[in-house]
Formats: structure tokens, sequence, C-alpha cells
């Protein structure tokens, strides 16, 4: 046997996605190149670790097992590097974190001072709905989560961060051409573009609704912000969204704000934490990261 760390990594990431085009995108190589070094590991076996049927991946049994023992010999190697670290008298670490949709547009400026001053550090981020960033708390799988919406439990513990809005958004064209905009008329014309049932966006948009006094609407419903997006930059329909995901498109004309009584909404992008969660060293330095720079790094990014 002659395999490579870098052999490990990649093929335990293949297993992981499922997919070789996902896997090439995670460790940003080529396709071509994550392809040739799992036809080289899998040289190295008289066993097939994977089979590729109609283009899909399918891992055998052994394949399983090899990479359960790659993630072990990663994980021995990550403990190499942090015992190196410790000696050095940096912090190290893994620090996991799982976000709304739409905090990935917030979460990397406040990580990015906090990485390069603590190089012993690794991040993982999970990027989700509403629904399973709790769940991902309540299973202790991670340090913290990022929301913008209520929390409604005394379970957790949390640092507001930064200030989260929400307009009433269209395609320029189709919105000329409905100048009133009248709720009611979806029935009729364009739908209202919802995130899925889970996510945080939709309950808000449908507690505004609600406040409104609108019940029935013709609906379409799309898994994830950016799909939303495209679908209104298409003219497909109108949606509520937050303006952190939407700046570079409103400066380019692909959208456009409709003003409306109740609108916009405000709320508040919160990192949250179990309160029975007993934190790392990593996690602690984290939060009195954000706590002592959060002003500074709003100013510098999101005034």
């Amino acid at each position: 046997m002659n395999y490579t760390l870098n052999q490990l990594q990649i093929y335990l990431k293949v297993v992981q996605t499922m997919s070789i085009t996902k896997a090439a995108e995670e460790l940003n190589l080529t396709q071509p190149a994550v392809s040739i070094q799992i036809k080289n590991f899998q040289a190295q076996f008289e066993i097939p670790l994977i089979e590729i049927i109609g283009k899909k991946i399918y891992v055998t049994d052994f394949g399983a097992e090899i990479a359960k023992s790659a993630e072990g010999i990663i994980d021995q190697v990550y403990a190499i590097n942090y015992k190196t670290m410790a000696f050095k008298d940096q912090l190290l670490g893994r620090l996991k974190v799982s976000v709304v949709s739409t905090g990935k547009y917030v979460l990397p400026y406040f990580l990015t001072d906090f990485l390069n001053h603590n190089q012993g550090v690794e991040i993982s981020i999970d990027v989700t709905n509403r629904e399973k960033v709790f769940h991902s708390l309540e299973n202790n799988e991670v340090d913290f989560s990022l929301i913008s919406t209520d929390i409604n439990s005394p379970l957790y513990d949390h640092i507001d961060i930064l200030e989260n809005e929400l307009y009433l958004v269209g395609n320029p064209v189709t919105a000329s051409l409905n100048p009133k905009f009248a709720f009611q008329e979806f029935n009729k014309e364009l739908p209202l573009i919802f995130r899925e049932n889970g996510s945080g966006t939709r309950k808000i948009m449908e507690t505004y609704l609600k406040k409104q006094g609108i019940h029935s609407l013709k609906k379409l419903e799309l898994m994830s912000n950016e799909a939303v997006k495209q679908a209104v930059m298409a003219g497909l329909g109108y949606s509520i969204m937050p303006m952190i995901g939407i700046k570079n498109e409103l400066k380019n004309g692909q959208l456009a704000i409709i003003n409306r009584s109740g609108l916009p909404i405000v709320t508040t992008w919160k990192l949250i934490w179990h309160k029975e969660k007993n934190p790392s060293p990593v996690a602690k330095a984290f939060m009195a990261h954000i706590i002592e720079k959060k002003e500074e790094i709003k100013k510098k990014h999101f005034e």
C-alpha cells in the first residue's frame, strides 16, 4: 500500500458528498483531479470501493469501512497538528457553526480576523434552514448557530450581531406592470414565492402576510434563498427577501423594491448557543471576539 494523506482526504470527501463534482467544489480542485486521485487510490485495493451506476455513486460495504478508517487517520493527523500548535502556545481546535441560508452572507465577516489571528483553529459551517439549525443545537452537534428570527426558548443564550431588513421585491419590468400591487391580485396573476417549511424567512413572510389580513394566496415554494432570488429575477413572482442577500441585484437593476405598509421587516441576526453546553476554549475565544469586534465589523462591512 502506498496511498497518500491527500488521497484519503479526497476519497473521504467523495464518500461524504456521494459526488465527484461536489467533492471537487468543496476541496477547491478540478473534477478531473479528483477522478484521477480516486482512480489511483482504488488501484491499491483488489476489492471495489465505489461503484458508478448511471452516473450515480454507490459506496460498497468494503468502501464504507475504508472511509471510516480514513476518517480516523485524518483525525489523528489533526490531533498531531493541534499538539504542535499547543507547544507553540497558540489557540487550537475546531469551531462548528450552523447557519440559516442567508447567514452565509453574514458569518464570514465575523470569522475572517478571528481565523487570521488563530491559525490553529479550523471551522466547520453547515448552511441549512432554521428548523435544522435548532436540531443541531439540541443534539450538541455545533458550538453556535446564526439565526435572524426570535428564539422563543429559555434553553438558549445569544449575542445580537446585526440588524436584518427584509423587503418585498420583484422583477423591475414585472413590478412596473402592477404599480398598485394589491396582494389580493395574486390568485389571478403571479404567485408569491416562499421558502420551504422550516425556513426562518418563510416564517417571517407568513407572519407579515397574516398581520396584513392576507391568507389565501397563489404560492410557489423553493428550497433556498438563491433559488427564490433567481425565480424573482426571472419574473416568476414576488417574494419578501433579506436585503443582505440581494444588494448586488438591486444595484444592477435585476430586482426592484416594492414599498408597502409594514415593510421593511426588521429582525436581528443572533449568534446563539445552548446554555447547558460547556464551551471549548475556541468557542469562548470566538464569543469574546464577537463581543469585542462586532461594532467595528458592522461599521466596516454593513453600514
